[in-house]
């Protein structure tokens, strides 16, 4: 028997967690015990070294360890050397399955230095090894469930703890948990939603993308050096802009200034594979952040998306009235169609479900006429608008917001009574657990819990003056719709983006009858009604007077 009797490979793990928190498990310190433990025993000799650096313990899907079994199996080595067991794997089933049966059956023998490990003088199956299983185990789900609890309570407080940020955004210099916004693609950003309000469809949008040089999402963070996710669909050299990309930036809601987090999780600390979350266990935070898109070109954009948006043949632009267009009779789309006669081509629409399928529908509907009706409606809607918008300008304007301003003025008041009320307890609250009313945990918990409730308040308290004040300078958010509508006065022509902004739906209840729902029709009738008790009220004051 020869003198080096035992090939060795040292394995060298090093997670993040220990990086951080414990410099005596730097790589470094674990080869230099190794090396110093494999020259006090002649019969070993290192002939390999495998290092995991910044991998977890509890799975075994490690590549440098992957890379030592094969080795293992190939009868390249038959010693095994590890700082401690912890090294080798902290998931206590599957180390005992290493080391009770998987390196048995290759003749290896495995040295736990710190832990007193040798399978040279027992069976690695004793109770010492059993515990210390266990332990490193029960030490993992600690781990998990401490960062766990730590990211729940960071993203509760807004705190953006992803690794790789939206397209768009990049993490504040001065604040990492907080993001700001990358001019440049935010500005991409903002021309997919002008280009989708204007008509384009998603495929549309991406060739242009395309054409104009403009690195894809993926393309973009690799060109900068910015972290970016790995192993994804897009996760190629020559990434491009798509219609799955363009879709997936129009539907993300972090561009309106709120921020979402915990889509994705696993079903515990021992399963890495990532699974949905349902949206109702998302956590929403908003205005998190900057937006760079408006919340009302959001809203409306998601419209869109649900509407029946086709293109026409050999055309990349979305059609007039595609997905708003509705049979007043079964409420079906009306679908367009074109009809050639000798030189000239018509364009209608009609019912798909037709007298067979029960609808008492008109034929059909020339495109032209519709469009000079629907464009007649608009025009005069926006005069409504504007007329109306001038009638809540000359009422007396108290009259019209007392009411809503008494409601802001009772809840600022109640806000800073529960303010009061906080600012009580925390100063009793030392005390009491001085006097052993409560304990030092529950002081930590309740001052804590104080805190949290004295910042909600002075936000709401802040929010609502603001509302207040607004209402009082005649700026309230409540009739910026007004101003939604005024960017059209002027109206000469229909075209698909005028009625994406302006049209909810556009019902045919005859050849000669339409019923079209305009957006904020909601907001336009409650400030008719508004109006008109404004100016009775001021009628009646002016009588009694």
């Amino acid at each position: 028997m020869s003198e080096k009797q035992y090939k060795a490979v040292k394995y060298i793990r090093l997670s993040y967690t220990d990086d951080k928190n414990n410099e005596s498990d730097s790589v470094a310190n674990q080869r230099k015990l190794i090396d110093s433990f494999i020259e006090g025993h002649p019969d070993i000799e290192a002939v390999l070294e495998k290092v995991d650096d910044g991998w977890s313990g509890i799975l075994f899907d490690r590549p440098a360890f992957k890379e030592m079994m094969t080795e293992i199996e190939a009868g390249n080595i038959n010693c095994v050397i590890v700082k401690d067991l912890s090294r080798l794997g902290r998931d206590y089933i599957e180390t005992g399955r290493y080391l009770r049966r998987i390196f048995p059956a290759y003749g290896v023998r495995f040295i736990a230095i710190n832990d007193n490990i040798d399978t040279l003088k027992d069976s690695g199956d004793d109770l010492v090894v059993s515990v210390k299983s266990i332990i490193n185990d029960a030490y993992c789900r600690d781990i998990s469930v401490k960062t766990r609890s730590a990211l729940s309570v960071k993203r509760s407080n807004g705190d953006y703890v992803g690794a790789c940020t939206v397209y768009g955004y990049k993490k504040s210099e001065e604040n990492k948990n907080r993001l700001e916004i990358d001019e440049y693609p935010a500005g991409v950003v903002q021309n997919i939603f002008k280009m989708k309000l204007d008509g384009m469809s998603a495929a549309r949008i991406a060739d242009e993308l395309n054409s104009w040089g403009v690195l894809s999402p993926l393309a973009y963070k690799k060109d900068r050096g910015l972290p970016h996710p790995k192993g994804g669909y897009a996760d190629k050299p020559d990434a491009k802009w798509s219609a799955t990309t363009i879709i997936r930036i129009l539907k993300d809601e972090t561009y309106t200034g709120m921020l979402l987090q915990g889509k994705q999780g696993t079903f515990n600390y021992k399963l890495k594979d990532l699974i949905d979350k349902p949206e109702s266990e998302w956590v929403r935070t908003e205005d998190a952040h900057e937006a760079i898109i408006h919340r009302q070109d959001f809203d409306l954009v998601q419209r869109l998306l649900r509407l029946d948006t086709r293109t026409s043949p050999g055309s990349d632009a979305v059609q007039l009235f595609s997905g708003v267009l509705i049979c007043g009779c079964c409420g079906s789309r009306m679908t367009r169609k074109t009809d050639r006669y000798k030189d000239a081509v018509y364009h209608y629409y009609y019912c798909p479900t037709g007298k067979k399928g029960g609808c008492k529908s008109p034929a059909r509907i020339k495109e032209s006429e519709l469009t000079d009706c629907v464009l007649e409606s608009l025009k005069a809607h926006i005069r409504n608008v504007a007329s109306l918008e001038a009638l809540l300008e000359s009422a007396d304007s108290e009259a019209m917001g007392s009411r809503l301003a008494r409601r802001l003025e009772a809840q600022i008041a109640e806000n800073e009574h529960q303010l009061k009320q906080i600012g009580g307890f925390k100063s009793t609250l030392y005390e009491n657990m001085i006097n052993g009313i409560i304990s030092a945990e529950d002081y930590k918990t309740f001052r804590a819990k104080y805190a949290e409730d004295g910042n909600r308040l002075q936000q709401a308290i802040s929010a609502l003056r603001q509302e207040l004040e607004d209402l009082r300078n005649h700026k309230s958010g409540r009739l910026l719709w007004m101003e939604h509508f005024k960017r059209f006065e002027g109206l000469t022509e229909l075209d698909r983006k005028t009625v994406a902004h302006l049209i909810q739906s556009v019902r045919i209840m005859g050849k000669t009858e339409l019923q079209i729902t305009f957006n904020y029709q909601m907001e336009y009738e409650k400030a008719l009604s508004a109006c008109g008790e404004a100016i009775s009220a001021k009628s009646a004051v002016t009588e009694v007077a």
